[in-house]
């Protein structure tokens, strides 16, 4: 043999033995994930609802969702309403590093500015909860919230949405709402614009969280009220108070859960945790939404059919009187820049996006009657 031929051997068996090297190198960077390198961190959070709120189960999925993409190396310790502040004073609390995060809703602290409203209790233009929370992903809405917030208040804050909250009832009365007039005078709870709302339509309204309106009902300080939903209005025992529940309403019909975070311990955070944090809100729309659905329509049959209580839709004057009050109150609100600014944006969103929708949507209510005949009644 050829000392040429004993040199290719060698040089083959050199080959042979670096390539299973390099081989087994990759074999063991497949076997092994990628695991984060982030510090396991743990962020207190509390929300503005009761510890036996459907809310707080809300929250807990947020929570849930962030701690499991994660890998538990991000990790969120929910507290219910009044563990640290009351339910008006997260936001505070988060902007003062109290807290590491709070789940609420921006009409909680509309007092600060009324344009924090149009982030959930703001005028219908035709779009609903979902199209309006679309504006926010897609239609500039997170940018207008993050001028507003930090910007314009100087908060400490980071933001984000989720859940587009079904259509809020007109609330819990003595009696049969069948007119605007049958609401004249009436002491009547409510948050964020709607409370401006319901002025300009003759109630006189008092802002309340939702664990002080039974208190208040017992007192005298309100006679008729509105929360949010089936669920969580039987939860704190309306039923109890009131027998006539009117369904559908102007004054709150497309909210969302506002989830936020300090802002410099959000930014502490490794980019994929800041992620994770917020990629889970949107996450949690579908497991909220689906928890409402369910929840919320087996309420409404056990207020009907177990605790006596007579469901009623809102009559079209109502509704009809409600959107006068609501183009009155922005007359002054529009003087505003930014308020006009945010406004002006969500008209424009609704008018092509509620076209699209409201076009090419099947009616629904007529399916159903078709399945379903006599049970709507209206």
């Amino acid at each position: 043999m050829s000392k040429t031929t004993d040199s290719k051997k060698v040089n083959r068996r050199r080959f042979l033995k670096g390539g299973a090297g390099v081989a087994g190198a990759a074999t063991a960077a497949l076997a092994m994930p990628q695991v984060s390198r982030a510090d396991t961190i743990t962020l207190k959070m509390q929300g503005s609802w009761g510890p036996s709120s459907i809310f707080s189960d809300m929250a807990k999925q947020y929570a849930e969702r962030v701690g499991k993409m994660s890998g538990g190396r991000l990790k969120i310790d929910y507290l219910p309403s009044g563990a640290v502040v009351k339910a008006f004073q997260v936001q505070d609390a988060c902007h003062d590093g109290i807290l590491d995060a709070a789940h609420t809703v921006t009409a909680y602290w509309y007092g600060k500015n009324k344009a924090a409203s149009l982030f959930g209790t703001g005028p219908v233009f035709g779009a609903n909860a979902s199209q309006i929370l679309a504006w926010i992903h897609y239609g500039g809405g997170k940018e207008l919230y993050q001028e507003l917030v930090q910007d314009k208040l100087g908060l400490n804050l980071v933001g984000f949405f989720a859940m587009p909250m079904p259509t809020q009832p007109l609330g819990w009365f003595k009696k049969e709402i069948k007119s605007a007039d049958d609401m004249q005078g009436l002491k009547y709870r409510t948050v964020g614009l709607a409370t401006d709302i319901m002025q300009g339509m003759g109630l006189k309204v008092t802002q309340l969280p939702g664990g002080e309106i039974v208190p208040a009902l017992e007192r005298g300080v309100i006679e008729a009220f509105e929360f949010n939903n089936p669920t969580a209005d039987r939860q704190f025992g309306a039923q109890d108070v009131s027998k006539d529940y009117m369904m559908g309403s102007y004054h709150q019909a497309a909210e969302f859960f506002e989830i936020i975070f300090n802002k410099q311990r959000f930014d502490s955070l490794a980019d994929e945790q800041k992620a994770i944090l917020e990629y889970a809100a949107e996450a949690t729309n579908t497991a909220n939404y689906g928890m409402a659905m369910d929840s919320y329509s087996k309420d409404l049959q056990t207020l009907i059919n177990d605790d006596g209580v007579n469901v009623h839709r809102t009559p079209s004057s109502v509704m009809k009187a409600q959107l006068a009050s609501w183009d009155k109150v922005l007359e002054g609100l529009l003087k505003d820049e930014f308020f006009k600014k945010v406004v002006d944006s969500q008209k424009a969103w609704s008018e092509r996006v509620a076209f699209y929708d409201l076009m090419n949507s099947a009616d629904y209510k007529l399916a159903y009657e078709h399945y379903f005949p006599g049970k709507l009644g209206f």
